[in-house]
């Protein structure tokens, strides 16, 4: 029996609020579902981001709510456009998320009430959805923002509608548990006193332990991650491994209406019949810009600068690489750590025919730089999933990536049968200088490097078949 109505609830959605993989996910699986027949909406906060004050919305829903002594009230916004392909609720809190960022303000400085505004989200995307006439036949939740839901569904006070409704709680990353300290119960709705215990995870109330426990399916954003949380989880691995049987890891996938090449509105050249003259227009248009060595490869990174991306390790890898004679070119998108900001910077002054930065986010760079560069580097230390890698290959880029979470999974070494790119297994500068080596000599391998190009760019990586996989989840919960 196949659902009818799919509720996703999230603090993140692209193009609305984004500020990592979560978003991608969350504003692409929806809009998939529902071409596979299944009506799929999403709940999320309503920050005072561009991307949701530049858009028209229309009120459908008003409430109040208890947190602690003081009665707030809320609006419910529901978008009025259908340019994203399925139904977004913002959820309009004063004083919670009324602000310039998701989770920190212009300075990167984070906000101090996390429990109070995620706990305040999730008591008012219950109560919305309490109002409606029709109880959903699954709710999907999504990271840690999220997980206190499962728990509400059965033991919290007044919502006996949803004590046989289906819960799915996706983890998306698990380094951010989330965890506060039991002073903040004021904040939570009223619930089962004697469950308490459920809320419980060393000592603090864990909202990612308490999703895993409370779910009626728990799933990770690729096979291999699954695996990696049951050995590392900061530690939840206890847990993980005891809630196996409900625990399954599915690869995500990409929204390739975004992200195509034959038609992306943000690049320069758009592939048509020659694969070679695509790569080639819009590898000019990048040395253009950014006046390198047209002579080398170039080898890209794009990411945030921190240190699950290994970004650290860029500068002396740069450095060791550029000196010992390995001829290629870097570019590198991003921002971050100050002193990675400076350290990146001040080798530019060295390695100016070598070496590009862009410091900050840029969507038509990001584009740009996967229709025309050689290769991309992902040296991450946790990569639970991994978009990048995808984007890169569908654009014909070819991913340098070390072996981890769904890098694994999606990333198949050129040493090997049908491969997909160059692999490592540490995140080292000695294991990414290797890499590189390797790189410069498949590039000047012209039949191998065609071939391998040629190959990635056919690799679907679209979301139906992750989309699908997720229907015959939920299938076997209704």
């Amino acid at each position: 029996m196949k659902p009818n109505h799919i509720v996703h609830i999230s603090a993140e959605c692209y193009p609305l609020a984004k500020a990592g993989g979560l978003a991608d996910v969350v504003g692409a699986l929806p809009k998939y579902q529902i071409e596979l027949g299944v009506q799929a909406s999403v709940i999320m906060p309503r920050y005072h981001l561009p991307g949701i004050l530049q858009r028209e919305w229309t009120v459908v829903h008003t409430g109040s709510f208890h947190l602690g002594s003081h009665l707030l009230e809320f609006a419910v916004h529901h978008l009025s456009s259908e340019e994203l392909g399925f139904s977004v609720f913002a959820i309009d809190i004063p004083g919670k998320f009324d602000r310039p960022g998701i989770y920190s303000d212009q300075n990167g400085d984070f906000y101090g009430d996390g429990p109070d505004r995620y706990l305040a989200f999730q008591h008012t995307a219950l109560l919305f959805l309490d109002s409606l006439p029709e109880v959903p036949d699954i709710i999907h939740c999504h990271d840690h923002h999220t997980g206190i839901i499962p728990f509400l569904l059965k033991h919290g006070m007044g919502f006996d509608r949803f004590r046989k409704t289906p819960t799915v709680f996706t983890i998306h990353n698990g380094k951010y548990h989330g965890s506060f300290s039991w002073d903040y119960l004021y904040a939570m709705p009223f619930f089962d006193w004697q469950m308490r215990t459920l809320l419980d995870w060393g000592g603090v109330i864990n909202p990612l332990a308490v999703g895993i426990k409370m779910a009626w399916k728990v799933t990770t954003v690729s096979p291999n991650y699954l695996n990696e949380l049951r050995g590392d989880s900061d530690g939840l691995e206890s847990l993980i491994q005891s809630e196996s049987a409900k625990s399954v890891g599915i690869l995500n996938g990409i929204d390739t209406e975004v992200w195509d090449p034959a038609s992306d509105p943000l690049i320069s050249v758009h592939l048509k019949k020659s694969a070679h003259a695509y790569k080639k227009g819009n590898r000019d248009a990048l040395l253009k810009a950014y006046p390198l060595d047209a002579k080398r490869p170039i080898v890209s990174f794009i990411g945030r600068f921190a240190d699950e991306k290994a970004a650290d390790l860029l500068p002396e890898t740069i450095h060791q690489a550029l000196s010992s004679g390995i001829k290629v070119n870097f570019l590198i998108l991003g921002s971050g750590n100050p002193w990675l900001h400076h350290a990146l910077n001040s080798q530019r002054l060295t390695y100016r025919e070598n070496l590009a930065i862009y410091i900050g986010y840029n969507e038509q760079l990001a584009h740009q730089i996967y229709a025309g560069s050689d290769f991309l580097l992902m040296p991450s230390r946790v990569e639970p999933c991994g978009l990048n890698q995808m984007y890169a290959m569908r654009y014909g880029t070819i991913p340098l990536v070390r072996r981890t979470g769904g890098l694994s999974d999606s990333v198949i070494d050129i040493g090997d049968a049908d491969g997909r790119g160059i692999m490592f297994s540490n995140a080292s500068v000695g294991d990414m200088v290797h890499a590189l080596h390797r790189a410069e000599n498949l590039y000047h391998d012209k039949p191998g490097f065609k071939a391998i190009r040629d190959r990635i760019m056919k690799v679907d990586f679209s979301w139906q078949s992750s989309a699908k996989a997720y229907i015959e989840l939920y299938n076997t919960l209704i």
